[in-house]
């Protein structure tokens, strides 16, 4: 770490200012649900509000000061999701492209980004998704199944509908995992 600030990228009389006996540093350091917690507590709710975003696409575990250059592809995808999130309705309506947003998600993370998704359906966006898990394949409108194998193997269209009606499909991956998990 650097000698003068010891890793804290603050000069100490900027750290010497604190909120609540937190300074920069401390605030940066925290993770968005710290942060929001904090915050709330302390009844700053444009500031919450700002944070809130990103805790509802599953970012919460993210520091608030964290480097965009050390996020994976999925989560740099969910800020931008939080972004729109955000703007709410003064965006206009758009079409949003996921390719598999849910790698390394936790279970709860998942249905944070499902919930994040119908937000931007209810606002009159467009969102598709290219995904394995099938907890979002179950959830989605509409489904498209390209197969049945990768690559040369692959390409054609299997299945295209509504999931629940997948099930008629009798050589349709996607179907059988569908039904092992209990999701059909």
């Amino acid at each position: 770490p650097c000698e003068t600030c010891a890793g804290k990228r603050f000069k100490a009389e900027v750290l010497e200012i604190t909120y609540r006996d937190k300074n920069i540093a401390d605030i940066l350091e925290s993770t968005i649900d710290e942060a929001i917690d904090f915050f709330k507590t302390h009844k700053q709710q444009k500031i919450v509000k700002k944070l809130q975003p990103l805790q509802d696409v599953g970012l919460g575990y993210a520091q608030v000061g964290q480097s965009s250059s050390t996020l994976s592809g999925g989560e740099a995808q969910r800020v931008k999701l939080a972004f729109f999130l955000s703007k709410g309705e003064k965006v206009g309506h758009t079409l949003f492209l996921f390719d598999e947003p849910t790698t390394g998600l936790h279970f709860d993370d998942v249905n944070k980004l499902l919930k994040a998704f119908d937000a931007l359906v209810e606002m009159g966006h467009t969102v598709l998704v290219i995904e394995h898990d099938l907890d979002v394949i179950a959830r989605a409108d509409y489904l498209i199944e390209i197969g049945p194998e990768g690559g040369e193997l692959g390409g054609h269209l299997l299945y295209a509908g509504p999931p629940k009606e997948i099930i008629q499909m009798k050589e349709s991956p996607t179907r059988a995992a569908l039904i092992e998990q209990g999701k059909v």
